[in-house]
């Protein structure tokens, strides 16, 4: 019989789904791609794990775990197809989602254009219930449950069978929300639901009634994915711990996951960042920039000493979900990003995508409007084929499209190409400042690491117009989403509002607060199978200034919380203030500091695979890797040398201009720049001035 010894990472794609296994005793990877299966993204999956293990010539008994990124959630939520919704809240509330925030997105000198989106739930199917309590959880009117079994009968009568109940306070107390639920356990026995104080404890009751109303709208969908593929996964390798990624950076079990759906939004994203995190910081870049370029989109995030900023202030579509997630910008610059002409004339790129189907006018299917990759294509910056020759592509259609484009613009080939290359490294390079500059970090201090299929086709170009030092490009660029999934922990958040001023905080209730959090953390772990010891329980706290309507993340130190420990936690608010917004009232003692949220997160860690170094090159030297020329535009035609990356050794050096290409992706090295390959097989992009 086979020992067990391999996991693999999963990541499903629009267009392709990724496989990265590796092997734990050697700490070798094997890496493949299959076509995804929109129809039913489990076939994909299922066709992923048995290709790569007929690459490794192995047996599903071999594979000690599978982990997977998936999309199912996030589509569901972009694409607005959810199911009719009921919404069970507090007497008196019914309007608290048409009410919302009254924010008008790009200010309100867009009020008079902008309409108002339909709410997620319409106002026929929100119901009320008697009951109140305060802020404080305490019970000011008891729960009706005459009117509860009245709104359970409803939606059953209406047949909706997907409900999510969000009563006041229920932070602090969730006692009547508890109630509400056996009632439609009894009345409604086939509905799905989700109750605030189980997917979200923290005060705004708009955003956690939406936020629960999301998960309980993509929990039927993702229940049947997950179930499906545990059920079709145990054909192959029975029983085999199954993880889904999460969207805070980490991974739960499938069984698990069924009942949190919400948290498996962004669960791609989150992936790559945290994959590029450990190759860059293997690499020795402990400050990173993350650049993760598909077909449709780029995302971008920021890495320090290899933690994913998080945020809970995040939105999928039209949903702000406070749930935790790692800090994703996303931009509509990706490869099929579709260029056109504004009504004022001007030339603009994306965000409508031309996608996989029907693609770039260089595709087979020739879509009919330029985009991104046609421009590549036609300046050379990309063979005239992808995949290694799978996609042919045509350097004529192209050029046809962008000299139309051209023409109405008064722009020869070259300048219409090369201007839709700028605005898409313009577009990429403002979500760059969105994730550092707008946080109050100099970009210039960090190392750009770009990935996916066409995140490092603009890489010299965004060195130049953000002023970074360097940009790592890893081997097999396409997989690192699905490779990591293999670095990521076992993770859950648990919050608890607790509003007090600092002056007046009990570090006795507040101690207690934290050790009830870790205590549904540590079971939540014991369940997924980590001992004590292994356990690790990350804390921090949600602060602010009196009045402020928003607050700042920090952390809390292990160990005892003490009035001096406290007092920790408040320094390093002022600190964080101060380089979010450039001042801070630490000296000002009218200005009284505020407790509002305090979180924990359990983490179950894994054993990251091993990222072993190459020797450098004994024999030959870097002419051994070129395949040819290639006429490439990069501010004139010039015969450029071509390199194919699997020969480029550690220690070889690739002066621009030239491109290295590999199975997955192109890397155009500008003329100024110069390319090395690290010990890592890393590619390490820098401007020759620099040297």
């Amino acid at each position: 019989m086979t020992s067990r010894r391999v996991r693999i990472g999963i990541d499903t794609g629009g267009t392709f789904t990724d496989v990265v296994a590796v092997d734990e005793e050697s700490g070798a990877t094997t890496t493949t791609k299959t076509p995804s299966t929109p129809g039913n993204p489990a076939d994909g999956f299922l066709a992923g794990v048995q290709k790569v293990l007929d690459l490794m010539g192995l047996t599903g008994e071999a594979v000690t775990a599978v982990s997977h990124g998936t999309t199912v959630a996030t589509n569901q939520l972009l694409e607005g197809k959810l199911d009719r919704i009921g919404f069970i809240t507090t007497e008196g509330y019914a309007s608290v989602l048409e009410i919302a925030r009254q924010s008008v997105p790009d200010g309100y000198g867009n009020s008079y254009f902008w309409v108002k989106p339909p709410r997620i739930v319409p106002a026929d199917l929100v119901r009320t219930v008697g009951g109140r309590l305060d802020h404080t959880g305490a019970e000011v009117r008891p729960f009706d449950r005459d009117q509860a079994v009245a709104a359970a009968q409803f939606f059953k009568d209406a047949g909706i069978g997907c409900i999510g109940v969000c009563f006041l306070h229920a932070y602090a107390n969730d006692e009547h929300e508890r109630a509400m639920l056996e009632v439609l356990h009894e009345v409604h026995p086939d509905c799905v639901v989700s109750i605030s104080s189980g997917v979200l404890r923290e005060y705004r009751e708009y955003e956690r009634s939406v936020t629960t109303l999301v998960d309980a709208a993509v929990k039927p969908k993702v229940g049947a994915y997950v179930t499906s593929i545990r059920s079709r996964l145990d054909e192959i390798a029975p029983g085999v711990p199954f993880y889904v990624m999460k969207s805070n950076g980490g991974v739960l079990s499938a069984e698990e996951v069924v009942h949190q759906p919400i948290t498996t939004m962004l669960s791609g994203p989150a992936a790559g960042a945290l994959g590029a995190a450990l190759i860059a910081q293997t690499a020795g870049f402990d400050r990173i920039l993350t650049c993760d370029g598909g077909g449709t989109s780029t995302d971008v995030t920021v890495v320090i000493d290899g933690e994913p900023a998080l945020t809970t202030e995040g939105t999928v579509g039209a949903y702000p979900s406070k749930i935790p997630m790692i800090d994703v910008v996303t931009v509509g610059a990706g490869g099929g990003s579709i260029a056109w002409i504004a009504p004022e004339g001007t030339l603009k790129v994306g965000p409508r995508s031309a996608g996989a189907d029907p693609g770039p006018m260089c595709y087979p299917s020739r879509g009919p409007e330029p985009t991104v990759t046609d421009a590549h294509v036609v300046l050379g910056r990309i063979p005239p084929h992808l995949l290694g020759g799978e996609i042919p592509l045509s350097v004529e259609a192209a050029s046809g499209g962008l000299e139309t484009l051209g023409g109405k613009l008064g722009l020869t080939l070259e300048k219409a190409a090369t201007g839709i290359l700028e605005i898409s490294a313009w577009n990429q390079a403002n979500a760059l400042r969105q994730v550092t500059v707008a946080r109050g970090l100099d970009v210039r201090d960090f190392t750009l690491t770009t990935f996916g299929g066409s995140g490092s086709l603009l890489a010299c170009r965004l060195m130049d117009i953000l002023g970074l030092p360097r940009t790592l490009v890893p081997p097999n660029p396409g997989n690192v989403s699905a490779f990591g999934l293999l670095t990521v922990d076992v993770r859950n958040d648990y919050v608890q509002t607790m509003i007090a001023k600092h002056t007046a905080l009990d570090a006795g209730a507040v101690a207690g607060a934290f050790a009830e959090l870790e205590a549904r953390a540590g079971t939540a772990l014991d369940g997924e199978g980590f001992a004590r010891d292994d356990q690790r329980m990350q804390r921090t706290a949600d602060l602010r200034y009196v009045g402020q309507a928003f607050e700042v993340r920090v952390p809390v130190p292990d160990g005892e919380l003490d009035d001096a420990a406290l007092a920790t936690v408040a320094d390093a608010f002022h600190a964080a203030h101060h380089q979010l917004y450039g001042y801070d009232f630490r000296t000002d003692p009218r200005q009284a500091v505020e407790w509002v949220n305090l979180r924990v997160s359990g983490i179950g860690p894994i054993r990251r695979p091993d990222l072993v170094a190459a020797p450098d090159r004994t024999e030959g030297s870097v002419v051994d890797a070129v395949t040819g020329t290639r006429r490439v535009f990069f501010d004139d035609w010039v015969e450029t040398p071509l390199y194919a990356r699997t020969r480029l050794q550690p220690g070889d050096v690739v002066a621009g201009p030239a491109v290295v290409e590999e199975f997955g992706s192109t890397v155009p090295v500008h003329p100024g720049f110069r390319a090395t390959v690290d010990s890592y097989a890393n590619l390490l992009l820098t401007k020759e001035s620099a040297q």
